[in-house]
């Protein structure tokens, strides 16, 4: 009814159009008639009291006393309230009032017209006065000469007039209201009974649903036939007319006259309700479903039968079922097929999935340098082909197939080979009939067909053009053999696995490079030196190569340098980063800096290597790194660690106890936000030094405090020599699955003897060098190194020399006999020496020139108190 599209709404609205505009016009009539009335009544009261007063006896006379409004202001009150009108006015002929309503207004202009009443006229008017819209009467006063002495007016407001309208408009609005309702309602009861007829639709809807329904009818594969209580065909559409084989004029005939099967005749001509009954109709089995179109269900209105071949239907049920079961399993396939970047687990899952839904038994082969993730050879055109068998699933495990990692060697005729050549697939319906697939090998193939297998398929594993193998799918004793339907099946399958193994290919490339870049970077063995007992591991990440490495690197003065690092990432990019690092580090390290000085200048270095990067064409920048640095002194025993955002090192003492050493903790590389402390320790003899990275300590199964207690655990033995310590902390906290790169140096420590050890202190006088040449060879002859006294003598002469001539306070010698022998010259100086080449009127620059050519390395270290020259000579070989 709300809708005006549909026939009873726009009845409803015609119907309260017309309403309405009949109240409208009675209403305007009325108000129309009422104002007129009004109009005419006030007219004539008011004329009535005008007219009254003007002829009462003695106006005149009070006109031309001395104070008219005194005498008939009262008067003219009274006669207002007699008279029933606003006011009663009288004027002089100048139209000054002398009377009115309100006192204020006295004396004032007469509001109206009084030319035509001088001149001895009455006039009526409708004005807008002081008390709104009002109908006033002017009447002249004569005297008895006839002369207008005066004016009196009477008015009367129209609003104090009442009306008839005022009595039947509210009658008048009330039947237009019930005019308005019945109509309404009336609407509404018929709007509803055709609503119901025609289920709310209008004319053209109308028209389009059954243009509609009948194209539908006539298109769906479901036989209709309607028939009516007599057993009259009302309508069959095409389907029924093709499953029946009715003639062309149907309509209106009667069933028992169309020739139809005796058993669908009665069917349709009774009143027998149907639910998927299965009629013979010649060579077709017909399912009929059959209501009654009336509602009281007695078949006095006849009924509708639907019809449906259930022989294709029955065909069509079995294809839809065999595809969805493909689609199925490509799904799955899909989803369980290169869930790793690994290429043998790749191939196992195609070899599952395939197995048993698709085929009894599945392999894949692929060629050799598949496997290492190299690019494969092109495939040849004749001549046998050499794969080995990366997988194979089968419902049983006692088949004749080739094993797993056994090399397998095709020849030409066999369909492996055609379909790996060509590229295609390679279907074969009967293997005992295929004389190709019998050249393999005699015994295997016959042991092949002993067993039951009859029916193969073989399809190249191709992705980006790169050939890598192939995928056969067999077929036992028991199940059909394959169809060129399964053709596309198993080149699906194949495609899908081939992606995933040519992308596990190509990563395992990528993975290799990375790998061999990165052990390229890191250290391939331990220097040789005698102040700590070292052993470490390094194991890359599983997932991808990280930025993990670590370092030894001998320094001078016997001293030795530990260096573990952390480049957060994985890849090419982290593995590159990390040499840069570690070659920095070897380069910051022959300057003999201070471990926090180190850092510092690292940190630099990061800083500006991401400035590089942000500046650059888009590459990575380094999103953290971490370093503990760490120099260890056997003449002493004191080892001076800094960190810089890396995990604590643990240190176990020689009784078995385990601590971790409090390190201030500097901020990561590339900050540049706060500087770095470095701490010194004396650690006894026989401790060992644990440097780690957090790849060790953290994993996705427990945290990082998890970890190390582990390590503690692990690390509370005193009896381990360093590489045992490696394979214990190694066999209690490596992962199942390695995501991050670990890397582990334990560095037990050794002190020089003292016996190898030589110093004493030489005094600022030039006479003293001989003295000091003296106790140089008398303590080489003691250590057994007489060979070396004369170069010794001369090199440290030199150096005395130079500390007396250029720098002030004391000066100190100091021997060491380690694998080399070390010679320190120390003072109080800051300046360092520099080599080079003295021209031939000068008399010095020689001597650290000779110096270089005598040994093996010497340079310069700096002290809080000042610095060091030290050289370092090769010890004879013993006899």
């Amino acid at each position: 009814m709300a809708s005006v599209r549909s026939v009873a709404g726009q009845m409803l609205l015609v119907q309260v159009l017309i309403v309405l505009l009949l109240v409208v016009a009675a209403v305007a009539t009325l108000v129309l008639q009422a104002r007129a009335d009004r109009f005419d009544a006030a007219r004539g009261r008011s004329l009535a009291a005008a007219g009254a007063f003007a002829h009462a006896p003695g106006l005149v006379a009070a006109l031309r006393g001395p104070d008219p409004t005194a005498v008939l202001q009262p008067l003219a009150e009274a006669a207002r309230q007699e008279g029933g009108v606003d006011f009663v006015v009288v004027a002089n002929p100048d139209g000054i009032r002398y009377t009115y309503p309100t006192p204020e207004l006295i004396g004032k202009p007469f509001v109206g017209t009084i030319g035509p009443s001088l001149r001895g006229r009455v006039t009526i008017e409708s004005i807008r006065g002081p008390l709104g819209e009002e109908v006033q009467a002017v009447v002249p006063v004569r005297d008895p000469s006839g002369s207008v002495v005066g004016l009196v007016a009477a008015g009367l407001e129209l609003s104090e007039v009442s009306s008839a309208v005022d009595r039947q408009l509210p009658l008048l609005l009330g039947a237009g209201a019930a005019a308005l309702a019945l109509a309404m309602g009336g609407t509404a009861l018929a709007g509803r009974r055709l609503r119901r007829q025609t289920r709310g639709l209008g004319p053209a809807e109308m028209t389009r649903m059954y243009e509609h329904h009948d194209a539908v009818l006539h298109a769906v594969r479901e036989g209709v036939v309607i028939v009516d209580g007599d057993g009259r065909v009302l309508l069959a559409n095409d389907e029924a007319r093709r499953l029946l084989d009715l003639p062309a004029e149907v309509e209106g005939r009667a069933v028992t006259e169309l020739g139809l099967d005796p058993r669908m005749t009665g069917l349709l001509a009774s009143h027998q309700v149907a639910t998927d009954e299965v009629v013979p109709v010649g060579e077709r089995l017909v399912a009929v479903n059959k209501r009654p179109t009336d509602r009281t269900g007695d078949g006095s209105a006849g009924s509708v039968a639907t019809l449906r071949d259930s022989t294709e239907l029955t065909a069509l049920a079995g294809k839809a079922e065999v595809a969805q079961g493909r689609l199925r399993l490509l799904y799955e396939a899909s989803v369980a097929i290169g869930t790793t970047l690994d290429i043998r687990r790749t191939a196992q899952e195609l070899t599952r999935v395939a197995t048993p839904r698709f085929a009894d038994y599945a392999s894949v082969d692929l060629i050799e340098s598949v496997l290492r993730g190299e690019e494969p050879p092109a495939a040849a055109e004749s001549g046998t082909t050499v794969l080995r068998r990366v997988a194979v699933t089968g419902i049983r495990e006692d088949s004749p197939l080739y094993r797993q990692g056994e090399v397998v060697v095709f020849p030409a005729p066999t369909p492996q080979v055609a379909g790996f050549v060509s590229g295609h697939p390679v279907l074969v319906s009967d293997l005992g009939s295929d004389a190709g697939w019998r050249t393999q090998d005699a015994a295997s193939t016959a042991a092949v067909l002993d067993f039951g297998f009859h029916s193969l398929i073989t399809v190249p594993l191709k992705a980006r053009g790169v050939l890598m193998g192939i995928a056969n799918f067999w077929r036992t004793r028991g199940n059909a053999p394959f169809e060129e339907d399964d053709r596309s099946v198993a080149e699906e399958l194949a495609a899908r696995a081939a992606v995933c193994i040519d992308n596990a290919r190509r990563f395992t490339r990528e993975h290799a490079m990375v790998v061999t870049l990165q052990h390229s970077l890191l250290p391939r063995g331990l220097p040789e030196q005698n102040a700590l007992d070292i052993a470490f591991r390094y194991l890359p990440a599983q997932a991808g190569v990280g930025g993990d490495w670590f370092d030894v690197i001998p320094l001078s003065g016997a001293r030795v340098a530990l260096v573990v690092g952390d480049v957060v990432g994985h890849g090419l990019h982290a593995a590159a980063t990390m040499g840069r690092l570690r070659t920095a580090v070897q380069n910051f390290a022959t300057l003999d800096l201070p471990p926090d000085e180190l850092l510092s200048h690292l940190d630099e270095l990061v800083s500006r290597i991401d400035q590089e990067a942000a500046d650059g064409d888009g590459e990575a920048a380094i999103t953290g790194a971490s370093c503990l640095y760490a120099v260890y002194d056997p003449t002493t025993g004191g080892c001076t660690l800094a960190r810089a955002g890396h995990p604590l090192p643990a240190l176990v003492r020689p009784e078995g106890t385990v601590e971790f050493l409090e390190l201030p903790a500097g901020p990561p590389l590339g900050l540049g936000s706060l500087p770095f402390e470095a701490t010194e320790l004396r650690l006894p003899e026989g401790s060992s030094l644990v440097l780690y990275t957090d790849g060790l300590v953290e994993d996705r199964t427990h945290d990082i405090g998890t970890g190390l207690e582990i390590l503690t655990g692990t690390l509370a033995s005193a009896a381990r020599s360093p590489q045992e310590t490696c394979e214990a902390v190694l066999g209690a906290l490596l992962p199942d699955r390695q995501n991050d790169d670990i890397a582990l140096l334990v560095a037990r420590t050794r002190l020089l003897a003292p016996d190898r050890i030589a110093e004493w202190e030489v005094p600022s006088d030039p006479s003293a060098v001989s003295g000091a040449r003296a106790e140089i060879a008398r303590r080489l002859t003691l250590w057994g190194l007489e060979e070396t006294v004369f170069t010794t003598e001369l090199m440290l002469s030199e150096l005395i020399t130079n500390a007396i001539r250029y720098a002030s306070g004391p000066i100190r010698v100091r021997l060491l006999y380690d694998r080399t022998l070390v010679c320190e010259v120390s003072d109080t100086s800051s300046t360092s020496p520099h080599l080079r080449y003295a021209a031939d009127e000068d008399e010095g620059g020689r001597g650290l020139f000779l110096i270089a050519q005598l040994a093996e390395r010497w340079g310069t270290r700096y002290t809080p108190r000042g610095k060091v020259i030290w050289t370092e000579q090769p010890l004879p070989e013993l006899p």
